[in-house]
């Protein structure tokens, strides 16, 4: 064999209880699993390479279901921020905004709508324009030799109606439908794993139920599922979470909930409420799942507060209207009196607003405090702050949204559809640490230290939960046969190292990941190997 992990605590991702065995990789896959309590029926595995398990657990490698990693897999050969959590598998096209499928027009737009994102893009070159295209490029980055670790992607619902109709809020038209009808197909067929959708964010929160079923049943017809950010986290929260399970129901399509919570006060003590909703529904036959982070800030960007009237037309309008006194005006009146649909029709708390990042460095003095601090410096009003900040930096800062509830966090992620997912925004000069420490922060805080779930419930979540959804055949468990896509950590130390201070700061107690069994960490550092790939759709 060319590897073997000998005397390891195999956590295998079902759930059931751990057992202690060597485990002999070759040719990328696990070829042998000899438990200890076997080992009497012939001589120990052996290999060209022995890993002693020295203690380490050793696991599937972790799913991040919810990755804002388009860009950064094609410029950072290194991408420690996910690999070092020992993710193996990221999935991309979140929230209803991404690269492909478009023209050029809309490769611009949507370059500039998402910069807080993931960047302008200006170091990028955009040689794709199809779904196809762009999974093409994964596979062929940095000189033919692939990109950190694996990435699927869903097409994004926004994107498609950028391309198909632009930014007009209006109903689409039927042959607008079937231009992005055909776009979902095409999509689908050239390896997406299904469909997402920003319903806070412009132009994809335009489309109505009519629409959207459509798009799912298209997804619904290629074996993929549905990822919605729906239309609030705050008011009327469990109201948009059932029209999700309703829209798709009708579309006969599975259904993924993006970072499922219940925030801002009015939603304090309520996830018993989304989780009786969820239960109803699979009780009923619903194919739903869901991911979350561990953490009770979101992240987002500053102009996706606004209200969703404010960013019609795109970037260029939207500057017109901050700039022009009396529509500026009315933009706060619906922020800070009556709740904007782009802040979940909650009125907004300037004082829950952090800025994380700039595009501008110019500006950097406003990253780590909030709107309300930062106008208390300059002895103004927040709106005024804002105002400002987002015409000085082109609509580009990112913010932190302290606005969640633990209480809510730790009883939706101990529901059997849950799954785990960073929503990693890496921009930003302070950006969010569940970038860097969502998968060991679910392993140490809250399976060893809170014991919200067991230490094999938990890697079941991070893994063959999510391998499921993706109808992976071969990925997500520790099994023979299966891709050598592995993680050893130590139990005992494994955590975060990134805090909202030092978001940055590489987790611990994770000393080596392999993707197809090849060491892409090794002794806790990062290798060169570049073992990942683009995973399409297969069935």
């Amino acid at each position: 064999m060319d590897l073997v992990l000998r005397d390891v605590r195999v956590i295998d991702g079902t759930g059931g209880a751990s057992y202690r065995a060597d485990v002999g990789v070759t040719d990328g896959r696990v070829a042998e699993i000899r438990r200890a309590a076997d080992s009497g029926a012939g001589p120990r595995l052996s290999a060209a390479r022995t890993v002693e398990g020295d203690g380490l657990a050793l696991a599937p490698g972790f799913i991040d279901m919810h990755a804002h990693s388009d860009l950064a897999l094609l410029r950072d050969p290194d991408h420690s921020a996910k690999a070092a959590q020992g993710v193996t598998l990221e999935v991309l096209g979140q929230d209803g905004l991404s690269y492909a499928p478009v023209d050029e027009r809309t490769l611009a737009e949507v370059r500039r709508s998402i910069t807080g994102w993931n960047g302008d893009g200006s170091d990028i070159d955009f040689d794709w324009r199809t779904v196809g295209g762009y999974l093409d490029r994964l596979d062929r980055n940095f000189g033919g030799q692939g990109i950190a670790v694996n990435a699927a992607y869903l097409i994004p619902q926004g994107t498609l109606r950028m391309y198909a109709m632009g930014w007009d809020d209006r109903p689409a038209t039927p042959a607008e439908i079937d231009h992005m009808r055909q776009l979902v197909a095409e999509g689908m067929e050239e390896g997406a794993v299904g469909m997402s959708s920003g319903l806070t964010y412009t132009p994809g929160m335009y489309a109505d139920d009519a629409e959207l079923t459509e798009l799912c049943r298209v997804v619904a017809r290629y074996d993929g599922y549905y990822c919605p950010h729906h239309r609030s986290y705050g008011a009327g929260a469990l109201q948009a979470y059932e029209e999700m399970v309703t829209l798709t129901r009708s579309a006969g399509c599975a259904l993924h909930l993006a970072h499922a919570t219940m925030n801002f006060g009015v939603n304090k003590g309520k996830a018993p409420d989304l989780l009786t909703l969820l239960d109803r529904a699979l009780a009923d036959g619903a194919d739903i799942s869901l991911d979350t982070y561990p953490y009770t800030p979101g992240c987002t960007t500053l102009v996706a507060m606004l209200p969703s009237w404010a960013t019609e037309g795109g970037p260029e309008p939207t500057l017109d209207r901050l700039r022009d006194d009396s529509t500026a005006e009315r933009i706060r009146h619906v922020m800070e009196e009556v709740g904007a649909d782009g802040c979940h029709g909650v009125p907004i708390e300037w004082d829950t607003i952090e800025i994380s990042g700039v595009s501008d460095p110019g500006l950097a003095s406003c990253v780590g405090k909030t709107i309300a601090e930062s106008a208390a410096q300059r002895g103004e009003a927040p709106w005024v702050t804002a105002r400002r900040l987002l015409i000085n930096d082109n609509l580009g800062s990112t913010i932190l949204q302290h606005v969640g509830h633990e209480e809510n966090v730790q009883q939706i992620m101990r529901h059997r559809v849950h799954t785990g997912g960073s929503d990693g925004i890496l921009q930003g000069y302070k950006p969010h640490p569940r970038a860097y420490g969502t998968f060991p922060q679910y392993l140490g805080r809250y399976a060893r230290e809170l014991n919200i779930l067991g230490l094999e419930e938990t890697v079941a979540h991070l893994t063959s939960r999510p391998a499921a959804r993706l109808r992976l055949a071969d990925r997500g468990l520790v099994r023979e046969g299966y891709r050598a896509d592995l993680v050893l950590f130590d139990p005992e130390t494994v955590a975060a190292g990134s805090t909202f201070a030092a978001p940055r700061t590489l987790p611990v107690g994770i000393p080596h990941v392999l993707i197809d069994g090849k060491f892409v960490m090794e002794d806790g550092r990062r290798t060169d190997v570049l073992a990942g790939r683009a995973i399409r759709r297969t069935t």
